[in-house]
């Protein structure tokens, strides 16, 4: 992902979804040709000349923007935390965002540690796997296989980083996995979000572009998210799930970040005890174990 046209698209995402009467501006109606605030209502809410705004927008001088043009910018856009968090990492120079931390190198070959590998592999039947910090799946025990991805080989995460699932890729392409979710849209929103703050953490890295434009080349629907900009954190969510095997389940999921292990997390997948989903996810780690998980086919 490119920093200086990012920021400038970033800024202009977010300035289209307030509006005069939003903002409480007085005398500023009148016919619009596009939605939202204009540049120069912005500017002046901001305490920001126009001109200067503007070359933000275009790309020109963003390296230059300080903290302090960012923090008026955050608030009068009314970002939440995690769009701050963006809107500072897409300033394209190269020196410390806020806090003092740079971006950091990737190592596009990703090593899993083996305690982390016994780790979920000791969950027994709580479905857990590893993501890696472009979202590959470095390994997921019987559980997690068999919830996610059954009609995929077991040993798929092993077979390097050309060949391994990728959930993005999987959640836009893979008409297993995308009819897991009932609620699609709102997984995809998710998925989208957190490849856009992997891709502004990760901007030297090829990895994240090429899988950006792979999917939009690949899919109307990501070309159409990735458009709109959104940034989410993933850390929980409860959705339901429709399992070709097991039917119906409400789960919950916890995405938990390994500090020794940058950019990697673990996601453990649980029901409610005593719950239908939880005996459904006790009949599909069985039926896992025994060998007879069998899903059907599915066509695009």
């Amino acid at each position: 992902m490119d920093r200086t046209p990012e920021l400038g698209a970033f800024l202009r995402s977010r300035r289209a979804r307030l509006s005069p009467d939003d903002m409480g501006l007085v005398g500023h109606g009148g016919r619009r040709r596009v939605p939202g605030l204009r540049r120069e209502e912005l500017a002046q809410l901001a305490g920001i000349s126009v001109g200067y705004y503007t070359r933000l927008e275009q790309g020109i001088g963003g390296g230059s923007a300080s903290d302090a043009v960012l923090e008026a910018l955050a608030r009068v856009l009314r970002l939440d935390g995690t769009e701050r968090a963006h809107l500072y990492g897409a300033r394209p120079a190269r020196q410390p965002a806020r806090g003092g931390e740079r971006p950091e190198a990737a190592d596009d070959e990703e090593q899993l540690r083996p305690s982390v590998r016994n780790m979920i592999e000791s969950l027994g039947d709580v479905p857990a796997l590893v993501l890696g910090r472009f979202v590959d799946v470095l390994a997921w025990n019987r559980a997690g296989h068999a919830l996610l991805a059954g009609h995929l080989p077991f040993d798929a995460p092993e077979r390097g980083a050309a060949e391994r699932p990728n959930i993005a890729r999987m959640m836009f392409l893979d008409p297993h996995t995308r009819a897991l979710y009932p609620d699609r849209q709102s997984k995809l929103r998710d998925t989208v979000g957190d490849l856009r703050l992997i891709a502004g953490r990760w901007p030297d890295s090829p990895r994240p572009a090429g899988l950006i434009a792979e999917l939009g080349r690949e899919s109307a629907e990501f070309a159409t998210l990735w458009a709109a900009h959104p940034v989410r954190t993933c850390a929980t969510h409860t959705r339901a799930y429709r399992h070709p095997v097991v039917g119906p389940l409400t789960l919950t999921d916890e995405l938990l970040t390994l500090p020794d292990d940058p950019g990697q997390r673990v996601v453990i997948y649980h029901a409610e005890p005593g719950s239908p989903s939880a005996a459904a996810l006790r009949l599909l780690d069985t039926t896992a174990a025994d060998g007879r998980l069998t899903i059907p086919p599915r066509r695009t």
